[in-house]
Parts: C-alpha cells; sequence; structure tokens
C-alpha cells in the first residue's frame, strides 16, 4: 500500500529553491503584524518544561476559554515527536485540550480507533484530554486565497474552542520540505478528506485516490497557506504560536521509521505571526554553521528539494503574516 515512503518518492524531480534572511535581535514588545509590518519572534535555547511556559507568559496574550492546543501525536513508532513531559505543565496551565485529527495515508492514526491507540502509545492520554477534531464529523470553513481549494475542510469540533495554541514541532516532512506552525494549522487541523484536498491542491476532497494526484507541488504548499489562513481567521486575535526546535529529522512526526536526527537541538520559538515564526526556524537552519554531530545538510537539502520555503513565501503573499521579523532571546543572563 502506499506510505510516506512514496510520498516523498513522488516528488523527487522538485526544483531546489531557498529563503535565508538572517536573524535580528530588537525589543522586547510582541506585536500582531500586517504583511507589512515587522513581527517579534521570541527564542529561549532551554528546552524544558519551565522554558516553554516563560516563552508562552513573554508573548503577553493570555489564553482564555475553551483552549485547544494543536499537536501532533506523532506515528506509532516514530519517537520525535513532543514529549508530553516537555508539555504537561504548559497544557496544565493554560487548562488546554490537546487537539489533533486523523490522517490521510495508511498508518496508525487513519482510524479513530487506531489513533487512539498511538496516543495511548506515545502518553498524550496520560496529561490530559486529547481531542480527534474529525471523530464527529467534518465541516467546511472559507479560506480567502481560492487559488487552488474553495474552502477548507476541518473537524466539527473545532466549533468547541475560543482559543487555539499551535504548539508545533519544527523538522522536515517528506512532501512539504518543512514541518513548522503553517503545516499545523493546516494540514495538521484538517480533517482525513481535508487533508487529501490540500495534499491534491483542490483536485480531490476525499481520501481514496489521494497519492494519484500529488503532481502539483507548488499548488499544494499554497493551498497549505491558504487553510492555515482560513483556521486562523476563525480564531482571530485568539491565537499563538510555539514551535520546539528539537529532534530535527528530515522526516516529519507521520513517518513510522524517520531517518536519523543529524542536528543538535535549538531550543523553542514563539511569536504572534506564523509566518515570521516558521521564517526564524528556517533562518536558523540555513544560517546555522555546521559541526561535528550537528549536520544541517540534510535538513537545508529537504528544504529546498521540495521548495518548502514557499508556503512561507505565499502565506506573506496572501497576508498571513510576514517574513520580517526580530529575533529576541529571552534567556536569563548568568
Amino acid at each position: 500500500m502506499k506510505n510516506m515512503r512514496l510520498m516523498a518518492g513522488a516528488l523527487l524531480a522538485i526544483a531546489s529553491l531557498t529563503t535565508a534572511c538572517g536573524p535580528k535581535e530588537t525589543e522586547q514588545k510582541a506585536e500582531a503584524t500586517t504583511a507589512t509590518d515587522s513581527a517579534t519572534v521570541y527564542e529561549t535555547r532551554e528546552i524544558t518544561p519551565e522554558a516553554l511556559i516563560r516563552i508562552y507568559k513573554q508573548l503577553g496574550k493570555e489564553a482564555n476559554g475553551r483552549v485547544a492546543v494543536k499537536i501532533s501525536t506523532g506515528e506509532s513508532g516514530n519517537p520525535n515527536s513532543l514529549s508530553p513531559a516537555l508539555i504537561k505543565d504548559f497544557v496544565k496551565l493554560v487548562n488546554g485540550t490537546l487537539v489533533e485529527c486523523n490522517t490521510a495515508y495508511e498508518g496508525k492514526r487513519q482510524t479513530i480507533a487506531e489513533h487512539r491507540q498511538t496516543i495511548h502509545e506515545h502518553g498524550y492520554d496520560t496529561i490530559g484530554v486529547v481531542d480527534l477534531m474529525d471523530e464527529e464529523g467534518e465541516y467546511n470553513i472559507p479560506v480567502r486565497d481560492t487559488t487552488w481549494i474553495k474552502h477548507d475542510i476541518v473537524g466539527t469540533h473545532l466549533k468547541n474552542y475560543d482559543f487555539m495554541i499551535n504548539l508545533a514541532h519544527f523538522k522536515g516532512h517528506p512532501m512539504g520540505g518543512l514541518g513548522g506552525v503553517l503545516k499545523n494549522q493546516s494540514i495538521g487541523v484538517a480533517s482525513s478528506n481535508g487533508k487529501a484536498y490540500i495534499h491534491t491542491a483542490g483536485y480531490q476532497d476525499s481520501v481514496p485516490g489521494l497519492w494519484e494526484h500529488v503532481d502539483n507541488q507548488d499548488g499544494f504548499l499554497e493551498s497549505m497557506a491558504a487553510a492555515a489562513q482560513g483556521v486562523a481567521d476563525v480564531f482571530g486575535e485568539n491565537i499563538i504560536y510555539i514551535s520546539v526546535m528539537n529532534n530535527m529529522s528530515v522526516d516529519c512526526d507521520c513517518v513510522a521509521h524517520p531517518d536519523s536526527v543529524r542536528m543538535k537541538d535549538y531550543g523553542i520559538l514563539a511569536s504572534l505571526d506564523p509566518v515570521a515564526l516558521d521564517q526564524a526556524c528556517v533562518d536558523i537552519v540555513f544560517n546555522m554553521t555546521a559541526s561535528e554531530g550537528n549536520d544541517n545538510a540534510p535538513l537545508k537539502e529537504r528544504i529546498s528539494s521540495r521548495h518548502g520555503t514557499h508556503t512561507i513565501d505565499h502565506a506573506e503573499k496572501i497576508g498571513l503574516g510576514t517574513k520580517k521579523y526580530k529575533l529576541v532571546n529571552i534567556d536569563i543572563k548568568k
């Protein structure tokens, strides 16, 4: 049967393109942005429960009401998804519900029963409630950019939340090149059929036959940006973005047996602007100097070969945010 390795193999001929602007430091105020503003992206080089809470508080936007914490539960057998021990205290602090949706590929998360087993295997159900948002159906939400997709198909449980914390694990991806907050908010929030709709750039809106229609790479990447904007519009100002840069394999958490991790863990980044946040993570990967045990070449190649930064470029183009940012380190100087 088709699997994630075939997904990657279908895209080997994609041309290479990268975007790399150097990070900058400046003032401490977090602001939502328009496409013409510069966003603030905070970083901490610590990857601890305390650092996660600290960077959340630095954003200055308190999660309130019914809070959805969007994570990837990770495919069975994948060791790289966010550790429950890392996020437990944070989820408790915001009184959040972990949310996910089923996958479009044939794995251990395509059905409710198997997805629940995988959630238990990875320990997420030990730290709080996990809501599979498409467990009771799906519905369409509008998108502003209808170039490829005419709407976004999401789980009906999305309606149950007032605030979303997009808590992403930054890494590579077999098809999209990279997985950050834009992917976590587009493919990640989409139902199984919604994932098919995005992956095929609007060609089909149901799972059967999905991998026969994934030859429109830029259309797929632009559809991700459009879908991420659709979800952002649902929550308005009630959404924040956090990316954990650890276990950065070239493969996504959706791959059961990912390639080995070649890069050292970096830290946690956060922003009110998803475009700026993904751009900052990419810049960190591309601008680092490789050293023994810290090889960024494989992840750079994965992002470039899949034209991965085009998702970020298009998200800026359609007004979801800006690639211009100011990087502010919040670590306590000792």
